[in-house]
């Protein structure tokens, strides 16, 4: 079974920095980076899950449900990959990573 510990790690890590992110900051683009990230991540987990069907979309649950919503769609990814090829998880690891740049820039 795969370590998924990285992703769990940035995931956790991008999510408590939405989490704590003023008003401002997530109105300025940090809130739509996440929401973006997370329907990637809560896409990539759908795929795996039930390949040939289509993906649910993540709803928009507000700015301040972001951090949560990025969470949820983080370890429902690790939990599908444990049994990927691990390229898979080191892919949706540097994609969370690049995507906390990007909000954070």
């Amino acid at each position: 079974m795969l370590d998924t510990t990285p992703l769990i790690i940035a995931v956790d890590r991008f999510a408590d920095r939405l989490r704590a992110a003023p008003q401002s900051r997530l109105q300025r683009g940090a809130a739509a980076e996440g929401l973006a990230a997370a329907r990637q991540l809560a896409v990539r987990a759908q795929h795996i899950e039930a390949p040939g069907r289509e993906p649910r979309t993540m709803p928009d649950a507000g700015i301040f449900a972001i951090g949560d919503q990025l969470a949820v769609a983080g370890r429902d990814l690790a939990v599908a990959l444990e049994m990927a090829p691990s390229a898979e998880l080191d892919e949706a690891v540097l994609f969370v990573e690049e995507a906390t740049a990007r909000a954070f820039a």
